[in-house]
């Protein structure tokens, strides 16, 4: 998501590179290397958060790292990391496709209606990031629910039910139907559409006090490692709050989709998994895996924040004629 810095420290604005701009194909071949890149570092993260989420005792996350090397060695860390990037790329494709598409109309829209640059700057962002949030989870919705139950197979000596991704696929179609993949899509959306909106408001708020803060140590906007420096630690921040207030709502998520038992048992609802996470627990038992879970968000933030404006110059159309934007 394309963040630069506005004429007032105290603002952000989004930089002048159009949808009509870009050269799709380049565009998304670089954004799908970039994300795919990120998602691959961050895959045994995500691991490590998604068993603590389902796991009825809390488990320190380094402790149960420490666990799965010992009992499946390294690979136990990328368990359903095939299924998971054949997917990222479709759904990294959908959600630029979605955000660019609508920022670019609805903020020239907004402008129009007469609305000043920086709101319409604001308003086409958040629309923009519901937009590919919710456009992005047509295909992650059933890469979750295959990835999340491979990386959970086998765990504590919990037995193996799927024979990789394209079996999990399989099974899970002939018992429940292609809805079965789709299950807790409606929670998926509620859990990152809302958290799109809070990491979007806590990173601008986050970026204008940071400027304000360090502004008066004589650092001008002109100075590209400050930039940097400020999007990373407003990304960090901005992450943070957005998986302290979302963590529930993903908990909840991770154990509809992941938490089936044998056959023949009942389907997990979603007032069934609320009501078990109150008995183990309480709210502390909706906010296992938070640390994973922010340190997955805030690396992957910060890396989106800082080069995603530089695969947009990469990928516009006419290099010399847009130069200006360099």
């Amino acid at each position: 998501m394309s963040i630069g810095l506005a004429e007032d420290d105290s603002r952000i604005e989004i930089h002048d590179i159009h949808w009509e701009m870009l050269d799709k194909s380049k565009f998304f071949f670089l954004g799908a290397a970039l994300f795919s890149g990120v998602s691959s570092m961050l895959y045994p993260v995500a691991v490590l958060k998604t068993r603590q989420q389902v796991l009825v005792k809390d488990t320190p996350c380094f402790k149960m790292a420490v666990s799965i090397i010992r009992r499946e060695g390294f690979k136990g860390l990328y368990r359903g990391y095939g299924t998971s990037l054949m997917g990222t790329i479709p759904a990294r494709a959908l959600y630029m496709g979605a955000l660019e598409m609508t920022k670019s109309n609805l903020g020239c829209t907004a402008v129009k209606m007469g609305f000043s640059e920086v709101k319409a700057a604001t308003i086409a962002n958040a629309a923009a990031g519901l937009s590919a949030a919710m456009a992005s989870q047509l295909v992650w919705t059933p890469i979750d629910v295959v990835s999340q139950r491979l990386m959970v197979q086998g765990g504590k000596g919990g037995s193996v039910m799927y024979n990789g991704g394209i079996d999990a696929f399989k099974r899970i179609v002939q018992r429940d139907g292609v809805r079965g993949l789709y299950k807790g899509f409606g929670i998926s959306v509620f859990t990152y559409a809302p958290s799109n909106v809070v990491w979007w408001a806590s990173y601008s708020m986050a970026y204008r006090s940071i400027w304000g803060g360090v502004s008066s140590y004589g650092l001008k906007k002109e100075n590209s490692m400050a930039v940097v420096a400020v999007q990373g630690l407003s990304a960090t921040i901005a992450s943070g709050f957005s998986a302290l207030v979302t963590m529930p709502l993903d908990t909840i998520k991770t154990r509809v989709q992941v938490l089936e038992g044998g056959e023949g048992t009942r389907k997990a609802s979603v007032a069934q998994t609320i009501r078990n996470l109150v008995k183990e627990g309480g709210l502390s038992a909706c906010y296992r895996g938070l640390g994973a879970r922010w340190a997955s968000m805030a690396i992957s933030a910060t890396t989106m924040i800082t080069t995603y404006e530089s695969v947009k110059k990469m990928s516009t159309k006419n290099q010399e004629f847009y130069g200006f934007l360099h």
